[in-house]
């Protein structure tokens, strides 16, 4: 007869970007009694890292544990975005059950699709969660509705159709069984409550042999390589000799240094575990996700994690241009060669690969929201870089080119709906469905070569000011489409030489196009300092001033109104890029330029690439 550890329960919380699931788990921790009452404990605890904060997403699966009537909860976060979908499939591994957190308005989106679809994949038991149940404009009923219908369409089966549903308020901390807001109960007893009926407890099979595997990784200076995981079977002490199943099929013995458990938000050191249990092993320097650590007279590896591979990569360039060295700390090849192999050690979905020249990388990642997240850490801390334009990783498969395929869910309201469509035909997106709703919002699904994507999220923004939500996520690899998609049809305004640039040149140039300066702004020759309103590029003296003589103007000079220029993000400059231009990145800048800084050594490779 099958024994369980009744007192341990696995959960992973899946949600799409936005949808208050980081909230969530701020209330499970806090009602759970987890944390002294003296303690501070700040808003989304679990959102660790300053970029975290800011674009209020989760980065970084975390895992957490909370303790409720005698019950060991031990709670993953993981990402809604599907460029980190790499850890959420591993997570899936690691628990029992999921909650599904969809927003009450909202209803299922794109990642909402992809996480379920993963969790589903692994038969955990699903408990879904409506969440802002508080929303004026929420809507439950239909909300419950179109999670049924996504359950059936990704093929669930009839134990995980039957799934409860608990309505909440994550900001409020109250939960209830009842659609109604005003039967919120003040607390969310009932959704513990719900965990502790509904997810299985883990096999107890502390009696057999070891088996533990690593998910994630995480790294510490003064310990190295930390493998967090899963024990499967058996036990696991300090101190013990154990061996470790590599990927290749070779076996590495190694001593447990040291083991770690979660509570709350910190990690405690522990001297064992055992079947179910939810920790990190510090020990060994070679560890890998999909590992197994066994006892060495007893090798028996679990099954291979499937890692996703990268779809999009750039090239890193260290930076040349004349403003080389005066913001960051860090601009030498050695120093961003460490830094990316550094970032290697705990993101398995990353790629480097060394090019000819000793100031070059080919990085690869999950799509723009990835990569760009490893540059703006790498400039907050200091370095300075130069990237190239992003470019999809092309497979051969049976002989056949393809290219990846992205999923698209855009939310806009009726009157934009046609330039929506025509801008994504014209990226070669095919609609896969359409849905009017009676608050004037229409929902549009296509299906688009993530090539076409690139770029679009600005033009976007422009064609529907503002009021278009647009999510998309990787769908499959399918055969090329010739030709090129989507990118930048204007041209660019360019520096003709170094200097400050002046209100009177912005003046004068406003005409040609918007402009992406101030005056004051130091610019050098080569730098793109506007976007020109024809498809070709113009060179243009953006730091003329105004010939001063002493003859005496008729009128006074009147006051000069310049328009506000246009900022860019980094994700947004990364997407404007053509194939001859470099984003210069520093800790204080994002300026973009011309690989060929001189205007006639410019035009001299343009006739060249044109013969």
């Amino acid at each position: 007869m099958t024994k369980f550890r009744e007192n341990i329960r696995n959960i992973a919380i899946i949600a799409h970007v936005d949808h208050g699931k980081t909230t969530l788990v701020d209330q499970l921790l806090h009602q759970s009694g987890t944390f002294r009452s003296n303690e501070q404990v700040q808003e989304r605890a679990m959102d660790s890292n300053d970029i975290e904060k800011e674009r209020g997403i989760t980065i970084l699966a975390k895992t957490t544990a909370i303790n409720y009537k005698d019950h060991r909860i031990n709670i993953v976060d993981t990402p809604g975005h599907a460029d980190f979908g790499g850890e959420v499939e591993r997570i899936m591994k690691m628990v029992d059950g999921v909650l599904l957190v969809v927003d009450s308005f909202e209803g299922t989106m794109p990642q909402t699709r992809f996480v379920l679809k993963k969790a589903l994949e692994q038969k955990l038991t699903p408990i879904v969660v409506v969440n802002k149940i508080d929303k004026p404009m929420a809507r439950p009923e239909q909300v419950i509705d179109e999670v049924i219908d996504l359950f059936i369409d990704l093929g669930a089966d009839e134990d995980q159709l039957e799934f409860p549903v608990i309505y909440a308020s994550g900001l409020n901390g109250t939960a209830s069984l009842s659609p109604d807001p005003s039967d919120q109960e003040e607390n969310m007893q009932v959704l513990f409550n719900q965990v502790l009926e509904t997810i299985p407890a883990p096999i107890d099979n502390i009696d057999e042999p070891l088996q533990f595997q690593v998910t994630m990784l995480d790294y510490n200076d003064y310990l190295g390589r930390i493998g967090i995981g899963r024990v499967f079977r058996g036990k696991i002490k300090v101190g013990d000799q154990v061996s470790l199943m590599k990927l290749d099929g070779s076996v590495r013995n190694f001593r447990v240094t040291k083991l770690f458990g979660f509570l709350g938000l910190k990690r405690i050191e522990i001297n064992e575990a055992e079947a179910g249990d939810i920790v990190a092993v510090s020990g060994m320097e070679q560890i890998n996700v999909g590992e197994t650590i066994c006892p060495p007279d007893h090798l028996d590896a679990l099954q291979a994690l499937h890692i996703d591979e990268p779809t999009l990569q750039m090239t890193f360039v260290t930076n040349n241009s004349p403003f080389a060295g005066r913001e960051g700390k860090f601009i030498t090849s050695r120093k961003i060669e460490e830094r990316l192999k550094a970032e290697l050690e705990t993101d398995v979905s990353l790629r480097v690969e060394n090019t000819e020249s000793p100031d070059m990388w080919v990085v690869s990642g999950r799509g723009e929201l990835h990569l760009s997240i490893l540059i703006e850490t790498m400039r907050r801390e200091g370095y300075e870089i130069q990237l190239s334009k992003p470019e999809v990783i092309v497979k051969e498969i049976d002989g056949v080119k393809c290219e990846p395929f992205e999923r698209v869910q855009i939310d806009v309201p009726d009157e934009y709906t046609g330039g929506v469509m025509e801008s994504l035909g014209y990226r070669k997106g095919e609609m896969l469905n359409m849905v009017h709703s009676d608050t004037g919002q229409v929902r549009l699904e296509f299906l688009i070569p993530s090539r076409g994507l690139i770029g679009y999220s600005s033009e976007f923004m422009a064609q529907t000011k503002g009021y278009g939500i647009l999510n998309h996520t990787f769908e499959c690899y399918k055969p090329m489409i010739p030709g090129s998609l989507g990118g930048r049809r204007q041209g660019v305004l360019v520096a003709l030489e170094s200097g400050k640039v002046t209100a009177y040149a912005i003046q004068q140039l406003e005409d040609r196009g918007i402009i992406f300066v101030e005056p004051g702004t130091d610019v050098y020759e080569g730098m793109i300092i506007g976007e020109h309103n024809r498809e070709n590029d113009l060179t243009v003296n953006i730091t003329k001033q105004k010939q001063l003589t002493n003859m005496r103007a008729s009128a006074k000079d009147s006051t000069v109104t310049i328009k506000r220029p246009r900022v860019m993000s980094l994700e947004e400059a990364l997407s404007y890029l053509n194939e001859d231009e470099y984003c210069e990145v520093t800790p204080e800048s994002i300026r973009l330029r011309k690989k060929i800084l001189n205007k006639n050594a410019r035009e001299k490779a343009a006739k060249r690439t044109t013969k």
